[in-house]
């Protein structure tokens, strides 16, 4: 129900805060299960960075806090995204054509910035996580510094993979399969070199995908 936008239905109207607290507390789950596995490599060399002070731990989950944090907020943009798209599909005169107008139109956006020079500037960053935390630790407090690790870094992983989250939206949450495959994909885009020789396929893949859809919703 969150991830299809039918909230206007019933429960945020008559719930908003509860919707708000359920939708919240689903996204950042599925970014734990979905994209917090993409950076583990950096998570890995900032804990070898900080082993040996006592605050340790603590710091590490400063960096992880900070990154979620940010793609909790970029969920709540995603999903009024979502809902502009599919109010909009909702004017469309044909019968019924709300639902695949907004599929074709989510996955045109998640194809066409497979080729974004954007998409590769961030890859670029997420790919080299040495460097990454070496020109953003520097002195002063610990705590900020780890929380201005975890949200910039999580910065970086939204514009590597806000559009391939916004696939999401096109199925149920509990779509495991479908998390499982494009939190591959994602994880292989960020930590591999070769993973760029998979940008461009897949964005031929999702507007192929795109094309199809209008195909079919018109037949």
């Amino acid at each position: 129900m969150l991830m299809h936008g039918y909230a206007g239905a019933g429960v945020a109207a008559a719930h908003p805060l509860q919707f708000a607290l359920i939708f919240a507390g689903g996204w950042t789950l599925m970014t734990v299960a979905m994209m917090l596995p993409t950076s583990f490599p950096l998570l890995v060399l900032f804990e070898r960075m900080v082993r040996g002070r006592s605050a340790a731990a603590w710091l590490l989950a400063v960096v992880i806090f900070g990154y979620l944090a940010v793609w909790a907020i970029v969920g709540v943009g995603l999903q009024i995204l979502n809902w502009l798209l599919r109010a909009g599909a909702d004017r469309i005169a044909w019968p019924r054509a709300a639902p695949w107008v907004a599929a074709a139109a989510l996955l045109s956006i998640a194809g066409l910035y497979q080729f974004s020079s954007l998409k590769y500037a961030c890859l670029e960053k997420c790919r080299s996580p040495l460097s990454f935390l070496m020109s953003r630790w520097r002195g002063g407090n610990a705590s900020i510094q780890a929380l201005r690790v975890g949200a910039s870094h999580g910065l970086f992983c939204v514009g590597c993979c806000w559009s391939l989250m916004l696939l999401m939206f096109l199925v149920s949450t509990g779509s495991f399969g479908v998390m499982l495959v494009l939190g591959v994909l994602m994880a292989v885009e960020k930590n591999f070199s070769w993973g760029r020789r998979v940008s461009a396929p897949l964005g031929f893949v999702l507007l192929a995908g795109a094309a199809g859809t209008l195909a079919a919703g018109f037949l």
